[in-house]
């Protein structure tokens, strides 16, 4: 079977807010369990979606940028696709008002 991945770049802004979640989990919440099975599942999910990262439905931002979901646990992952990259922009969490934020 072929797999043609798209390359995974990770955008400044997603790194910060995923490690600001990651932190909460241990340090607040002291849970590292938590945290490192949310890592991997985070990790785990965008690799797989990197074969085919457009193949998914589209989300219209109000700058009007095409943007991309991965729905993991209660955080949404916002990604877009440029040519043969795709570049991971967000994760925030689901309950806030999207449509405000992006």
């Amino acid at each position: 079977m072929e797999k043609d991945n798209y390359e995974i770049r990770y955008l400044p802004s997603f790194v910060k807010q995923f490690e600001s979640i990651l932190n909460y989990m241990v340090h607040t919440l002291k849970n590292s369990d938590a945290a490192d099975k949310f890592y991997k599942n985070v990790i785990e999910q965008i690799e797989k979606r990197s074969q085919k990262p457009d193949g998914y439905e589209k989300y219209i931002s109000r700058g009007n940028v095409t943007y991309y979901r991965i729905y993991v646990k209660n955080y949404t992952i916002f990604y877009i696709v440029k040519n043969n990259v795709m570049e991971v922009r967000r994760i925030l969490y689901s309950k806030r008002d999207l449509k405000k934020i992006i």
